[in-house]
Formats: C-alpha cells, sequence, structure tokens
C-alpha cells in the first residue's frame, strides 16, 4: 500500500514543479519535507524514483489554501540529491502557475474572459496580483505569448509584485551598503524579490557569456563563489549559516550584449540556472539602477520608472516593468510586473510509501 496524494503537474514560467492543496499534504514541517522528497524521488541524479527531473527548476513544489482576498502560496525547494527542502525562498516562476492551479483545484471561481487572482507568497510576504485568462469562465492555456526559455507559445499571465524591496532580508539594502567587499571582490548583497550576492563576470576573469555547462563544471569558481555566498548569508541575514539554504543567491553581471539592460548569469545557488529566475530578474533590474551598485558602468539603465529593464541570460532576455525612484538617498522600488506562462502538464495522484507518511487520517 501506498499514500495516494492529489496533485497537478504544472509548469509555471521557465521552471516545473508540483502543485499541491494545502489540506491534502502534512502541516509539520520536517513531515512535509520527507513527504515532498519522497513525491519527487529527491537523492539520485535522475530522481528516477519520483517527478523531480533531476536540476532545481524541476524539483519545485507549491502548496495553495484559500485566503480572504485569495490565495496563499507556499514554496518548497526541494534538493535534487541532498537530504535538504528550503522554504526560506519563493519562486516567482512557479508563482505564475498558482493562478490557473487555484481554478482547476476549486479554490477560485473564473469571472469573465480574464480573472485576477490576489496571491499572497507566505515564505516572504510578497504581494502579487496575476492576471489569468479565463475565457468563457475556464483556464486556457492556448495562446501566443512565447517566453525564453519555454519552446512554443502560451496564454500570458501578467503578475505584478508589490511589496518585494527587502521582503526577505528587512532592508532592499540588508547591510546598509550599495557596494562592499568580500574576499577582494566587490558585491551588492541586494534583497528585492530574492536575496542575492551580486557581482561582476570580470572580476572573476570570466567574460560574462560563459554558458551553463562551463559555470557548472568550474569546480574552483563554485568552491570560491560558495564561500562568499556563505558570507554574504551571514551579513544579509543577523549571521545566519545560509549552507544549507538556497538563499542567497548569486548573480554574475556584465555589460549587455543583445540590446538589454545587463547580461547575467545566476546560480541557484549551487549551479547556474538554465535561463532566468523571474525574482532574480526583478532583483537585478533594481541593481541596474541603484546608485553605487556593480553595475554601475556595465548597464544603462533610465533615469526613472516605470520603466522596462531586459535582462539577458543564456536563453534569451527576461523583460521587467520596474517602477522606481531615484534621489539623494539611492533608488526606491515601488512594484515590478512581467510576463509570464504557464501549463498544466497532468493531474491525478502522487504516490508515496506509506514507510515515509501514512496520510491525513
Amino acid at each position: 500500500m501506498q499514500t495516494e496524494i492529489p496533485f497537478l503537474f504544472m509548469r509555471g514560467g521557465s521552471s516545473r514543479g508540483l502543485y499541491f492543496r494545502a489540506e491534502d499534504v502534512p502541516a509539520d514541517r520536517a513531515m512535509l519535507g520527507r513527504v515532498l522528497r519522497a513525491a519527487l524521488g529527491s537523492g539520485h541524479p535522475l530522481n528516477i524514483d519520483g517527478l523531480g527531473g533531476g536540476a532545481s527548476v524541476t524539483t519545485k513544489v507549491a502548496i495553495l489554501s484559500r485566503n480572504e482576498s485569495g490565495i496563499d502560496f507556499f514554496f518548497a525547494q526541494v534538493d535534487p540529491l541532498r537530504d535538504v527542502v528550503d522554504y526560506k525562498p519563493s519562486c516567482f516562476n512557479i508563482l505564475s502557475g498558482v493562478g490557473p492551479a487555484a481554478f482547476e483545484m476549486g479554490l477560485l471561481a473564473a469571472m469573465g474572459e480574464e480573472t485576477r487572482v490576489s496571491i499572497h507568497a507566505v515564505n516572504t510576504g510578497a504581494r502579487i496580483d496575476a492576471l489569468v485568462k479565463t475565457p468563457q469562465g475556464r483556464v486556457t492555456y492556448d495562446g501566443v505569448q512565447a517566453i525564453d526559455g519555454v519552446p512554443g507559445t502560451a496564454a500570458p499571465v501578467a503578475l505584478k509584485f508589490r511589496g518585494i524591496a527587502g521582503s526577505s532580508c528587512g532592508a532592499m539594502l540588508p547591510t546598509g551598503y550599495a557596494q562592499e567587499v568580500i574576499d577582494g571582490l566587490d558585491v551588492t548583497l541586494l534583497d528585492v524579490a530574492m536575496p542575492i550576492m551580486i557581482l561582476r563576470a570580470a572580476d572573476l576573469g570570466l567574460t560574462g557569456g560563459e554558458s551553463r555547462a562551463e559555470i557548472d563544471t568550474n569546480t574552483a569558481l563554485l568552491a570560491r563563489l560558495e564561500g562568499m555566498r556563505l558570507e554574504a548569508g551571514r551579513r544579509m541575514m543577523a549571521g545566519a549559516d545560509v549552507s544549507a539554504s538556497v538563499t542567497p543567491k548569486v548573480a554574475l553581471i556584465s555589460a549587455p550584449v543583445a540590446g538589454g539592460t545587463l547580461r547575467a548569469r545566476y546560480l541557484t545557488p549551487w549551479a547556474c540556472h538554465p535561463s532566468m529566475a523571474v525574482s532574480g530578474a526583478q532583483c537585478l533590474s533594481a541593481c541596474a539602477v541603484l546608485p553605487g551598485s556593480v553595475a554601475q558602468g556595465l548597464a544603462q539603465p533610465p533615469a526613472t520608472g516605470p520603466a522596462e529593464l531586459r535582462i539577458e541570460h543564456p536563453m534569451g532576455v527576461l523583460p521587467v516593468l520596474l517602477d522606481f525612484t531615484c534621489g539623494p538617498q539611492g533608488a526606491a522600488i515601488h512594484s515590478a510586473g512581467i510576463l509570464r506562462t504557464a501549463r498544466l502538464l497532468a493531474r491525478g495522484m502522487v504516490m508515496v510509501p506509506r514507510g515515509v507518511w501514512g496520510g491525513a487520517g
């Protein structure tokens, strides 16, 4: 016998994962972690005994519940190999599937040709409005919106993020500095949608145009960045040990080469993202407009917002509509908007061994 758990299997943006109703999974975090690792097959390079895909962008989980004004979205990042489930960050690619999933699960009713869904990202406290295409009162996944890193086209999901500055660390600049030094290199420690340690690729002897494989096989580079990331975590998160956490992330930036605002390679944090995280693009956009940051001299940002900033990544460009103002005290980030797509891939029951969890009953 195995424990059956109802789920949706969805692509959200350029990530993929399992979507559950909160009532169907354990509330206890330790037990929830064991259940999610079993469901995804964590611990094997191919996640062969579960539904994961062997990479951090395919071992993500969304847990949804209804609140007074919309949907609570709780995110879990399951490590493909290690016995680690991180509940600290959120994922705004997976977020793009939350509105459609809420309709599919019966948590919300569609209204009109488009339905606005108010989403609370429980992990970080961020508030997001999602505009989902719902012709004839049903979610549609068909459309002409293309996003880099995903083949084909689909219906757009428009996302507007509010309250993202300092959402994890309590301040946009947790240390109070636009630029500081770690291990002899200039860095910007920034918390806008996601805490990130940002540094110039050239300071590491890189061009900034390296492929995902070139970064992932550069063991000396990854080891140095991890040591720097641990120190960044201590500075950003009140002395916390972040060795088992996926935050802060790491981004290597360089001057744009394809008409964008900034070129970046985003680490998740122990491997290079195949494209770009939505939260990462928002934070890097904020870095581009922040006076005195490591992006100064690389980016050519607009003087004031709202304006579109374009982050170049290994698979293309991710545009962000950033509403911001700059003044003598630095930059203030008011909101960020982005277009994503999502698609329901499968629905049913995921099986978890009874020895892991016997079920809600």
